[in-house]
């Protein structure tokens, strides 16, 4: 018996040596059609999580792999293929390309769909184009990527782009839709672009009306990274420089300043400071080199029945400019699991985002101050409340603010945390019939605190004090949830009439509360708490509603012949009972040329005609006013007395309605020699009509508030995007070259009963408007015609008011545009035009090796500028320190004629194309090389990607304009809206940056 027990012990032994010994190690190259390697296809051993990827030689190796095994090889593009092992340890792959080669997964709302079967106009982005530029904002990261889309950069840390979708269609808000993994959010801020797995720009009626009152401005969705199949993979990514303004203006040192208020004011300053010998340079003062530094964590893993990726990121961005920064702490979490027909998921990020703003003081930016302050004057002193150094105007004669105290002095800290996710469940009722619910939620609160202590810039009687301290805070808290449930059925029919119809229904609640206080200390400059001396308290809350229906179908027949229709009902509580709901179609048809016979033997891989047709809502509008609202602390005198009570805040307007866009959009999309080279060619035609506006009301009504709300006008807006592409792979050096080109112009159809509608304005005087038959937001002014020499030039202008003693020789010339024989306001005429006829974008790539070089370009043409900086430089209205040029200003003895006299007529600085410039630039957005080092180099197995890179942004623009920065970004000065596009007021400009980076997977 024992015998037999030790036999059966060993036989087990030798069975179970025999099936170890039967596992082994499978090693092969995986090339195309062509005989290129495929860097990057994943070779997967069927029914397990055991996986690899080939290197940047095609070549791979996969461990524990038995004879009964079987390995699938997938490519993106390519026919996936799945081979036994057999006795085989080498296996050689050939890759074809896939019938289905086009059907790239495109992430549409409420779903995705393949690029094969899209009829709409869709720009894609995916993740590594977008981590090929670190920047602080996913939107900056759009620039230049995709047709149409137009950013509009500051150099502000953590300030937010300006983004348009195909230019402007409306008078008030025409930023986008964003839409983070199927979550409808206010921006990109609070997102990494490490977790972002791609971005498609949803463009025409027929994919943004789907989101009915929110899509007319277009959407930006965004899909964010997830985990996949296999085992886990752990992710780190970090990068580190530095960012320098090296842009500065040319203006007058303490020599020549002091000879130039003598020759053209007659000022002699009486300030000691003015004999002291300092040579201040005032921008070289609040200009800085700042340190950027970002890090990356993420880990990710899953099976066939989960997934998860957990990650966290740090930004910390030091500003270019003195006591300005960005921080930004952020965690997300993805996961989702599936149980036989049910599969539920959830979305969750938080972001803790700091940021130490750009100040201004008088209305002036720190640019302005720092052209116009006296470079005699030294920036500290120490015997002065606050221990800075200012003017005093009746010993120095001018009042501009010193820069470095109006940043540095006290502090400014803006705060915000936010909170954005959702948690679905999708359940498939019967084979291709789905049904989701999914919950959305977008949560904020900020806090914005200031405190700015007690100062005197001179001792001796400064022109600029204050003798308080003086607090401010201003916190709130808003919350979206978005409730949607929807119902989709996918079917096909005899293999070639495919289906997809989807029923949506969606809920939107939107909750706002701010409170804004401010106190003053006139006691204490260490204490930063608000108290009820001299204080000030407010309050506001704001609750906005939608409710929308959406019914859409998509069939196909046999991937050629396509059509798409959708309708959507959206009520809006920004609108009265009324007019609460808007009704907003959609209609689009295609056909895919190339799956026909008669293509077959052509080189066409992809040629498809696409047309749309839709309309889409606008309720971006403020809250209530369709109805009378109340304001407090309305002051008004009752029996000699100032008494406090409510009045009515504003004149209602029941009848307000949706503004709507009519959308027209025809494309064509086209790639030969299998996908070697790819375009597309799109024109769009979008009227917007019963555009919501504000329009001025008679001050003898009384209401606090002297506009109502109206539905007037209208506006057209057409253009036309090309993008054009060429992939080379070679077996050493691949290469590839992507360019978009964007036009649009805009003209205003009606205004109802308005003539015009002004917005920016500049020293008191209108910058730009709006008339009929005209583009939007024009600048608007006289038009110069040299400098009058003598005074017969003179003379021969005012013929109708010849006795004028203002205007003299050596004052600019505008011209008589009605020939009335007087320079007056009547004489104004189209002075520029601040938007872009063609946006422009070229990304370059190259791959030897293990060596890597990407090469982005990108730009605007036909846009000008009106740069408020050339008043401060060359105005003259009154001393101030200025540009180098007033060196050449006219002078009895100095007959220029570019230069006017210092000092001279009102006019000289009157709104005028003195101050418009050409406002094109071609820049050099991003250069970068990278080198990754081959597995093996830190040991076997350590690991799978191990990448460093230098990289640069900003490091070449090509412009003629003389301001600091061409891309006119937000400004501090004023409020931001779409009337203050392309006004340079001393805005915060772009930096040059340099970065080292290290990209390393485990």
């Amino acid at each position: 018996m024992m015998k037999l027990k030790i036999a059966m012990i060993a036989l087990v032994m030798i069975c179970t040596q025999s099936v170890l010994a039967q596992t082994k190690t499978v090693s092969g190259t995986v090339i195309d059609s062509d005989g290129m390697t495929l860097p990057g296809v994943t070779i997967l051993v069927v029914g397990t999580s055991n996986g690899v990827t080939t290197d940047f030689d095609g070549k791979y190796q996969i461990e524990d792999v038995s004879a009964t095994d079987q390995l699938s090889f997938s490519f993106i593009g390519m026919s996936t293929q799945t081979i036994t092992v057999g006795d085989k340890t080498t296996i050689n792959v050939t890759l074809l390309e896939s019938a289905e080669s086009l059907d790239e997964v495109v992430v549409v709302g409420y779903g995705t769909q393949s690029r094969a079967e899209v009829t709409g106009a869709i720009a894609s982005i995916d993740s590594d184009e977008l981590a090929a530029i670190p920047v602080a904002t996913a939107e900056q990261a759009l620039q230049g990527r995709a047709s149409g889309v137009t950013v509009i950069n500051s150099g502000s840390p953590g300030t937010s782009p300006v983004v348009r979708i195909r230019g402007l269609g409306t008078v008030g808000n025409n930023g986008p839709l964003y839409v983070i993994d199927g979550v409808i959010t206010g921006s990109l801020a609070g997102i990494s672009t490490n977790d972002i797995e791609s971005v498609n720009v949803l463009k025409d009626a027929s994919t943004t009306a789907i989101y009915g009152s929110q899509g007319s401005n277009g959407v930006v969705m965004v899909t964010t990274k997830k985990g996949k199949s296999g085992k886990a993979k752990i992710s780190f990514n970090t990068s580190a420089g530095i960012q320098t303004v090296t842009q500065r203006y040319d203006v007058l040192n303490t020599q020549q300043y002091l000879q130039y208020a003598s020759d053209a004011f007659g000022v002699v300053p009486a300030s000691p400071s003015s004999s002291s010998g300092v040579n201040t340079n005032w921008q070289d003062e609040i200009f800085q080199d700042g340190l950027i530094q970002n890090y990356d964590l993420s880990v990710s893993g899953g099976n066939e029945n989960s997934n998860y990726r957990f990650s966290a990121g740090i930004l910390d961005q030091e500003g270019t400019v003195i006591e300005t920064g960005f921080k930004r702490y952020s965690f997300r979490a993805n996961s989702d699991f599936s149980v036989g027909k049910l599969k539920i998921g959830e979305t969750m990020a938080i972001s803790f985002n700091s940021q130490n703003p750009e100040r201004q003081a008088g209305a002036r930016s720190l640019i302005e101050h720092a052209i116009k302050m006296a470079p005699y004057l030294s920036v500290y002193n120490a015997d002065n409340l606050g221990g800075y150094q200012g003017p005093n105007s009746s010993l120095d004669g001018q009042d501009s603010e010193n820069p470095v105290r109006v940043q540095s002095l006290g502090n400014s800290l803006n705060k915000t945390t936010a909170i954005t996710g959702s948690i679905y469940g999708e359940y498939e009722i019967i084979d291709g019939l789905k049904f989701r619910t999914q919950v959305g939620l977008d949560y904020y609160t900020y806090n914005n605190n200031s405190f700015i202590p007690s100062y005197n810039d001179d001792s001796e009687g400064a022109t600029h004090t204050q003798t308080f301290a003086l607090i401010n805070k201003n916190s709130g808290v808003g919350q979206t949830v978005t409730f949607t449930n929807s119902l989709n059925y996918e079917k096909t029919i005899a293999d070639v009439h495919n289906f997809d119809v989807l029923l949506v229904a969606e809920k939107y609640e939107n909750t706002i509360d701010n409170t804004a206080a401010e106190s003053r200390n006139p006691i204490s400059d260490e204490v930063d708490q608000l108290s009820n001396e001299s204080s000030a308290l407010s309050s506001s809350s704001y609750e906005t509603n939608r409710i929308g229906y959406l019914a859409r179908v998509n069939y196909n027949f046999d991937g050629k012949y396509i059509f798409a229709a959708s309708i959507r009902r959206d009520a809006s509580s920004r609108f009265g009972e009324n007019n609460r709901w808007g009704t907003f179609p959609s209609l689009a048809l295609g056909w895919n040329m190339a799956k026909e016979d008669f293509m077959a033997d052509t080189k066409f891989s992809n040629l498809k005609l696409r047309g749309s047709w839709g309309v889409v809502g606008n309720d971006n509008i403020s809250n209530y006013l369709y109805s009378s609202t109340l304001t407090s602390d309305f002051i008004y005198p009752i029996g000699g007395a100032a008494a406090v009570g409510t009045t009515a805040n504003g004149l209602a307007n029941p009848d307000l309605k949706w503004e709507e866009t009519t959308m027209v959009n025809i494309g064509l999309d086209f790639g030969l020699f299998n996908e070697k080279i790819t375009g597309s060619i799109e024109y769009y035609k979008n009227t917007s009509d019963d555009l919501l506006m504000s329009r001025t009301t008679p001050v003898s009504l009384g209401f606090n508030v002297g506009t109502i709300t109206e539905n007037v006008g209208s506006v057209e807006t057409t253009g036309f995007e090309l993008n054009l592409g060429y992939n080379h792979y070679g077996e050493d050096f691949s290469w590839s070259a992507n360019l978009n080109l964007g036009t649009s112009t805009n003209e205003v159809k009606s205004l109802g009963v308005l003539e015009e509608i002004t917005g920016a304005t500049f020293e008191q005087n209108d910058i730009s408007r709006i008339t009929v038959g005209e583009s939007l937001f024009y600048f608007y002014g006289l038009e110069t015609d040299g400098i009058y020499q003598t005074q017969a030039e003179v003379d021969a202008v005012f013929t109708a008011n010849p006795g004028q003693t203002i205007v003299q020789p050596g004052d600019i010339r505008f011209v008589d545009h009605n020939g009335d024989g007087d320079i007056t306001s009547s004489d104004r005429t189209i002075i520029g035009n601040p938007y872009p006829d063609v946006t422009y974008g070229l990304n370059l790539s190259a791959d030897y090796k293990n060596w890597d070089l990407n090469m982005f370009i990108t730009g605007v043409a036909g846009n000008e500028i009106f740069n408020t900086n050339i008043y401060d430089l060359e105005g003259m209205p009154r001393l101030f320190n200025s540009g180098t040029a007033v060196l050449d200003r006219w002078t009895p003895t100095n007959a220029s004629n570019s230069i006017p006299r210092a000092a001279g007529a009102p006019q000289n600085v009157s709104i005028s194309d003195r101050f418009v410039e050409n406002g094109s630039y071609t820049r050099l957005k991003n250069l970068s090389i990278g080198y990754t080092f081959p597995e093996d180099t830190f040991g076997k197995g350590l690991f799978s990607n191990f990448k460093v890179y230098v990289s640069g942004q900003n490091l070449v623009t090509i412009t003629d304009y003389s301001g600091l920065d061409p891309e006119i970004g937000s400004s501090t000065v004023i409020n931001n809206t779409a009337f203050e596009t392309g006004i340079d007021r001393g805005n915060y400009p772009q930096p040059k940056t340099f970065l080292l980076g290290l990209q390393v997977t485990f």
